[in-house]
């Protein structure tokens, strides 16, 4: 399968069709919901607007973060497929 190549801010990213993975681990990136309010942090974007990188994944997320929407703390997300 063709892939298609991007690199953000020093971090080369592989576009498989519509699933985007990081070369280093071909771990495709997942998303993680917040279970208060719905609010959706997805590991290939990031949250650059709070010093979250592209391609960060949940577990690097500082423990302190907490969701931009409602306040609520990393424990109260949970993994889904979108």
């Amino acid at each position: 399968m063709h892939k298609e190549k991007i690199n953000i801010e020093g971090q080369v990213f592989y576009f498989k069709g519509c699933t985007v993975s990081d070369k280093e681990t071909e771990q495709e990136f997942k998303t993680w919901m917040c279970l208060i309010c719905g609010w959706v942090y997805d590991e290939a974007a990031g949250l650059p607007e709070e010093g979250i990188a592209p391609g960060t994944r949940w577990d690097q997320v500082p423990m302190n973060w907490t969701c931009p929407e409602c306040g609520a703390r990393k424990e109260d997300f949970e993994m889904v497929a979108i």
